[in-house]
């Protein structure tokens, strides 16, 4: 895997291989943009490892980029591959939707379906957490960091949109420490690719825990080095006076002093994240319900229904 994934330039970061490992010998490097999973051990080099040596394939059983891997998820999940003609995925339905609370609808981005949907999982007793990305510290960084949300209010802190990256399947460690057995996941393609490609390779106890798999539609995420080399710099807006921001056919930034600002994405093309340079999934097709904003209707949330 190190040879085929991490080293050809197909590594998402998605950090589904330090999740899946039994040893507990991955790390996960989320500093200065790098957003990359490493060995920590390091005897037999670093293409190399000794538990592999003695049999353990857990990381590729994991990895969402690893070989075949999406006519192998395809044929687990619908029991075919997807046609020519399904460019967004094989799905059951496409539709409008968006919360019924006004709160939730509020609070969340688009239509808050995603929170909607986790709330109600948990209420009913359907996940016992939800792996999602909240903002470090009181938000002003604008940096997105794993999490845990086991309660409404733990939903609706993670609401929202980052278009920086965070690898969500790390809060997997955090919610099993707590005592959860029903997970559900909320991230991109790349991460929402990895529990299917865990059951389809067969990967074990780490696998049947994620019951739920909602997936953002996505394009790319940006390095956090954007804020301050193109937003501060070059537009004056400081991070820790953004509010909100969208990106709907532009980069669109909501401030504290109720402004309004819209950034061509061209201009954003520059910090474009590494791992994304190469994925072919906008469209979260391995997800369960895929889920994101497109168009005019952007309190509403498009929702591709898949199993």
């Amino acid at each position: 895997m190190y040879a085929e994934v991490v080293t050809s330039g197909l590594c998402t970061g998605c950090s589904g291989c330090v999740v899946a490992c039994p040893h507990d010998v991955l790390g996960y490097n989320d500093a200065d943009g790098v957003y990359r999973p490493f060995h920590l051990e390091e005897e037999l080099g670093l293409a190399n490892c000794g538990h592999g040596e003695k049999g353990c394939t857990s990381c590729t059983r994991a990895c969402p980029r690893f070989r075949t891997w999406e006519t192998e998820i395809d044929n687990y999940m619908f029991g075919r591959s997807r046609t020519i003609d399904e460019i967004d995925g094989i799905s059951k339905d496409i539709i409008l939707a968006r919360a019924s609370d006004d709160m939730v609808h509020k609070m969340g981005q688009d239509g808050g379906v995603v929170s909607a949907m986790l709330i109600w999982c948990l209420e009913k007793g359907y996940i016992d957490a939800a792996l999602v990305s909240y903002l470090e510290g009181d938000g002003s960084t604008w940096k997105a960091v794993p999490g845990v949300a086991r309660t409404k209010e733990e939903v609706l802190a993670a609401a929202g949109s980052r278009y920086t990256y965070s690898a969500t399947p790390m809060g997997y460690a955090e919610a099993v420490a707590g005592g959860a057995e029903k997970l559900a996941l909320v991230g991109m393609g790349c991460q929402t690719s990895s529990p299917p490609s865990m059951k389809a390779r067969k990967s074990g106890k780490t696998a049947r825990r994620f019951v739920l798999n909602i997936g953002l539609l996505c394009s790319k995420t940006f390095d956090d080095a954007i804020f301050e080399e193109l937003f501060e710099a070059k537009y004056g807006l400081k991070k820790a006076d953004m509010v909100k921001m969208n990106i709907k056919g532009v980069f669109q930034i909501w401030m504290k002093d109720g402004s309004f600002h819209e950034i061509a994405l061209k201009e954003c093309h520059k910090w474009t994240r590494e791992g994304c340079k190469s994925c072919p999934d906008f469209a979260a097709e391995h997800s369960d319900i895929a889920t994101g904003g497109i168009g005019k209707d952007n309190d509403w949330t498009l929702t591709i229904v898949r199993t």
